[in-house]
């Protein structure tokens, strides 16, 4: 990532707590739920969450996961975060700028949540991520990315190309939700259903 971008987010993350308001916003709120929802699994063991910004959403993920690392490049986000979530012992935060420093010594991952992050990365950076993603990712893995659609002035990659980069990886697609504002998809290497693992069909 750029350094005018990591000045961007440095300066956004010192200005305020919560500068995209995650945490009150209606918009995140629900979207949020909607990504816990569209998880295959109730429960995960270990989760990556890069890109977590104050950490809203490593605090759910904390309840459907038993450890969950999280990462972001900006000691100011980080700082934020750890103390949205220092009360939690399964939540371990490291500062990581990506592709670079992919926490490849950290084992395998069953949960990978890219939310708001691939479009900020240039197109290169973006295909490394996914192959760390593809690498990374155990045999009963989830992948999970969650992109704002709409164009802003610090976009390196539009979402369709962050997600293409994903899919590119092959794996199946179990979920696929649209809505003007937003995009998710949710990749699995058990390609069955929700209903087929449950045996209902």
């Amino acid at each position: 990532m750029s350094g005018g971008r990591r000045s961007y987010f440095d300066a956004l993350y010192a200005g305020s707590e919560d500068p995209y308001a995650v945490r009150h916003r209606w918009y995140e709120i629900r979207k949020r739920a909607v990504l816990l929802a569209a998880l295959p699994r109730p429960r995960y063991g270990r989760a990556y969450e890069p890109g977590c910004g104050t950490g809203e959403l490593t605090q759910a993920l904390s309840q459907r996961c038993d450890h969950v690392l999280a990462s972001d490049f900006s000691p100011h986000a980080l700082e934020i975060a750890r103390r949205r979530t220092g009360s939690l012992a399964n939540v371990r935060l490291e500062r990581h700028a990506l592709p670079a420093e992919w926490p490849r010594d950290a084992g395998g991952f069953d949960l990978i949540v890219l939310s708001e992050l691939g479009y900020f990365l240039e197109r290169d950076e973006m295909r490394r991520v996914a192959g760390c993603c593809g690498e990374s990712l155990d045999a009963d893995g989830t992948l999970v990315a969650c992109d704002w659609r709409a164009d802003f002035a610090q976009r390196s990659l539009s979402t369709h190309e962050v997600h293409a980069a994903l899919s590119a990886l092959g794996l199946p697609r179990l979920v696929f939700h649209e809505e003007d504002d937003f995009v998710l998809q949710v990749w699995a290497r058990d390609g069955r259903s929700v209903a087929e693992r449950e045996g209902i069909r």
